[in-house]
């Protein structure tokens, strides 16, 4: 073993000793038996903890430089939850929260850290890509199922947990003042990259313009749902619950679904070998919109509906220009194995960005013939 690999497994030994010692501070039935890093979130550090009687819980460390109050999280988690067990919601799962033994729903550590403990749904998976149209479907009916779980919980009560998330003109200023901050552009990828943006600048307020006039409404929203943050009952196609509900605020359901299509509709991933391989996949677009748009249209308005292209469009350019500044910032925020890791991935999202736009008229025939019938 190289000593940059004893390293590595040294920082990884540590990371879990500490985890280990948090995890202990929630009230837990026995004694933990294992705890080990899990996942690959470019935000928080997550661990699956194991205990002596075989139960098993997702003990997470919240980037607070990220998320700046992450009591407010809490906050929201449990009024949703709450919200959740009323008479007439919906089903979907949730992951409970645990309480530490203070009776907190998290745990600081000496160095400041905000640690909270979540029930590990048994018997789901997650997906990295959709399987097939059926994967899709059920994926758009359970964002769906959210929506309308979500619909009656008055949305003044939700803490705004990452003030300006998907607000793109935001995302814009602050992607010109790292550009005029920035030293020269050297290489021709990041070159092309600005252009792309440059190119699409005036498009960049449409949802909010339309928030503005009034076109758009706030309502509660997940915030983040990508294809692996919805479960699926293990070995099957059906979805039964979400995770993930940091982003559970105010916030236009057009980014929900803009995102979900984001997501799911990028066969290629979002660190493909090859720039060439990223394409909109327009049946599993088409069957996720026919899933989500069947189980909440009673919420949408025609006004909602009219915008749904725009938000297709503009949240994969949105996470672009979000990785692009992060990289001529100096990878602050995603993390990153190397440099040039989020110029990579902003380009990915602009390729997918190109690809809905070439596709605009075939989604708006397909959006029109789902809503009419």
């Amino acid at each position: 073993m190289s000593e940059g690999t004893d390293g590595v497994t040294f920082q990884i030994m540590n990371a879990e000793a500490d985890a280990r010692r948090i995890a202990g501070e929630f009230d837990l039935a026995s004694a933990i038996a294992a705890v080990r890093i899990h996942g690959s979130g470019l935000i928080n550090d997550t661990y699956l903890v194991e205990t002596a009687d075989g139960q098993r819980l997702i003990l997470q460390r919240l980037n607070t430089r990220v998320f700046p109050h992450p009591e407010q999280i809490l906050a929201n988690l449990r009024m949703l939850l709450d919200h959740a067990r009323t008479p007439g919601a919906e089903g979907l799962r949730l992951p409970a929260l645990y309480r530490a033994r203070d009776g907190r729903d998290y745990v600081i550590d000496a160095d400041g850290g905000f640690w909270r403990a979540l029930e590990y749904i048994d018997n789901t998976e997650t997906r990295e890509r959709l399987a097939d149209t059926t994967e899709a479907a059920n994926v758009g009916a359970a964002l769906a199922r959210f929506h309308v779980l979500l619909a009656n919980l008055p949305v003044a009560r939700l803490h705004e947990t990452l003030p300006g998330f998907h607000v793109t003109p935001g995302y814009l200023a602050r992607f010109d003042a790292a550009l005029a901050a920035a030293p020269g552009i050297a290489s021709a990828e990041l070159r092309a990259a600005l252009a792309f943006v440059e190119a699409r600048r005036a498009f960049v307020p449409v949802l909010e313009d339309a928030r503005a006039a009034g076109k758009l409404r706030l309502r509660p929203i997940h915030g983040d749902p990508k294809l692996n943050n919805f479960l699926f009952e293990a070995g099957s196609a059906r979805v039964v619950g979400l995770i993930d509900l940091d982003t559970v605020q105010p916030g236009l359901v057009h980014y929900d679904i803009g995102d979900c299509l984001r997501s799911c509709c990028n066969t290629a991933g979002e660190t493909p070998a090859d720039l060439a391989e990223v394409r909109f996949d327009l049946e599993l677009a088409g069957a996720i919109l026919h899933g989500y748009l069947t189980g909440a249209a009673r919420l949408l308005t025609a006004a909602d509906l009219f915008y749904l292209f725009d938000a297709i469009r503009l949240i994969p350019f949105e996470l672009g220009l979000r990785f692009l500044t992060d990289h001529i910032e100096g990878d602050r925020y995603f993390k990153v194995a190397k440099r040039g890791d989020n110029l990579y991935r902003a380009r990915v999202q602009f390729a997918l960005t190109a690809s809905v736009e070439a596709n605009e008229h075939v989604l708006r025939n397909l959006m029109a013939s789902l809503t009419d019938s």
